[in-house]
Formats: C-alpha cells, structure tokens, sequence
C-alpha cells in the first residue's frame, strides 16, 4: 500500500455516481444497515477504554448503573459522530474498496435517513448523559461528536496528511468522560490516559493507510503513507509510538498506580516499541514483507491490555 517514493494527492474526491437504491428487504437487514453505520467495532474499542478509566477514578468499582448509563451514551455519541462520518464520506466510501459494502454507499440506507438517525443518535446521547450521568460528560461527548464530524472527517481527512494526528483527538475523549462521569471534573491522571490514546493512533491507523494506500489514493485523501515514502511514515510512528509509552508512564506517579501496572506498562511499552522499531526498519528494504495488519493488530492488543492493567490496578495493593 505504500511507494518507495511521495505521491501527490488531489485534495477533493473524484464525484463517484450515485449508488443505486437497494432497500434492506426484511426488518433484520434493516436494522443491520443501520447498526453497520455506527461502526460498532469502533465503538468497541472506544468503550474498552471508558471503563477502566472508571474504575481507576472510583479507586475501585464505580455503581453498575453509572457505568451502564455512561456506556449508553458514550456508544450513542460514537454512534452518532460515525454515522454522519459515513454520511459525509459516501462519495468516497462508494470508491474505495474497503468501504464500498458500507450502506450509504451500496443504497441501503438513504442519505436522508443516515442523516436523521446520526442527529437522533446524538441528541440521545447529550440528553442522556446530562439526564443520567452529569453534565460535564454531556459537554465532553458534544465535543467528541464535533471534533470527529466537523474537524476530522469536514475539515482535516481531505486536506491534510497529517489527518489521523489531529482527528484522533475525538478517539481519545472516552477517557475524559469516563472520569468525569465518576467525579464530575478532570484530573491530570485522564489527561495521561488521553495522551496515551492521542499517540497511539498513528501508530495503529498508518498501518491500516499503508495496506489500502492505494484505495485512499483513489479517492483522493491525503493519508500520511499515500503522499509519504514507507521510510517517513515509519519514523513517525517511532516517534508517536515513544510519546505514547512515556504517557503510560508518566499515569504511574499522578494516579499512584502500583508496581503491577508499571511492570505491565514497561513490558508493553518494550513488545510494540519493539515490533515499531522492527516495522521501520523493513520500512527501509524491498526485499522483504512490510507486514503492515500485523502491526495494525498488535497496536489493539496493546491499548487492549494496557488499560486492562488500568482497571485491575486499583483493586490490587500498592
């Protein structure tokens, strides 16, 4: 997915036409259409790493409802901010191999109707959390959703190769809303967690830009690895992937985390600094595999268990 050499990028999509309609024919395909909007996998992820934050700003487990509450509408605002991402690319998603299944770009589901479900998803959202959480959260989640639609996906995917930095930003409001949905303010320690989250991005989207480099190519979306050598595109990984395990780090003294998170966060932080340290410099030859989805799944497994060492540590001794 990735040249020896830049290539230049045209910033606007070519006009794709307009996918035929293709309703869903029964209630369950229906459905399906628009859970698919959502992104679920995404949403996934991002709630992996609401509720370990949860538990480390409780000290120790925080009320079931609460959590339940938060998770609601924390998958509602994702679901929301997704949904209007898919809405606002279906010109390019209609392009792109990788997304050409996605139900606005196959007809499945009307632009209109995408629409008004992703607005419904998230006033949902807002109102619950002001209802059911506070409204500090409800405030984090509205700048989730316009930091996703307005910033990354309107203002920055098109124009920038450095999209994914700056756009990751809504990926890492989870944390801030997990804590302050158990305390109702903000603490140094989330800001960690976020820094965390905001350096791990590139390190795990770029591999994923890398291996549909050329899908991005043709719909015109500047991805870091579309207008960059592999060479380049390595070497700012290394740097994001070092910030990010000095983040995890730096969690140890703001929130008194134990010697078991530590040990966890140092072997971690070795194995992916390690495999980035290895990607870059296969990055550099021609003679050998890049093996860029490796990566891409090695970067969930790390955030993955990082923030499980996150939510365990509170409940052990010090």
């Amino acid at each position: 997915m990735l040249s020896a050499s830049p290539t230049p990028v045209e910033r606007t999509a070519p006009v794709a036409p307009p996918a035929p309609g293709r309703p869903a024919r029964t209630w369950r395909s229906r459905v399906g259409a628009y859970v698919a909007l959502t992104k679920p996998r995404i949403i996934e992820l991002l709630l992996v790493t609401t509720v370990p934050t949860m538990v480390l700003a409780q000290g120790g487990m925080p009320p079931v409802w609460l959590v339940l509450a938060t998770l609601v509408g924390g998958a509602a605002a994702a679901g929301s901010a997704n949904v209007l991402n898919c809405y606002i690319d279906r010109d390019i998603d209609r392009i792109m191999h990788r997304t050409s299944r996605r139900p606005l770009a196959t007809g499945e589901v009307s632009p209109r109707a995408a629409l008004v479900f992703g607005f419904a998803l998230g006033a949902f959202s807002l109102v619950w959390f002001a209802l059911t959480v506070n409204l500090l959260s409800a405030a984090l989640a509205l700048g989730a959703i316009v930091l996703y639609v307005v910033g990354y996906t309107m203002i920055l995917k098109r124009r920038t190769p450095q999209n994914i930095v700056w756009g990751g930003v809504a990926g890492c409001m989870p944390v801030l809303i997990g804590w302050s949905a158990v305390t109702d303010s903000l603490a140094w320690a989330p800001v960690a967690l976020f820094g965390v989250i905001f350096f791990w991005t590139p390190p795990h989207y770029w591999p994923l830009s890398m291996r549909f480099r050329r899908d991005y190519a043709a719909a015109g979306v500047p991805m870091l690895p579309v207008v960059a050598s592999d060479v380049r595109v390595a070497r700012e990984m290394l740097a994001h992937t070092a910030a990010m395990i000095a983040c995890s780090l730096v969690l140890v003294p703001l929130a008194g985390m134990s010697w078991v998170y530590t040990a966890v966060a140092v072997a971690l932080g070795l194995w992916f600094g390690g495999a980035t340290v290895a990607f870059a410099r296969r990055a550099g030859r021609t003679d050998v595999k890049l093996r860029e989805m490796s990566l891409f799944h090695q970067s969930i497994t790390y955030l993955t268990l990082l923030f499980v060492a996150v939510g365990v540590d509170p409940f052990l001794p010090l």
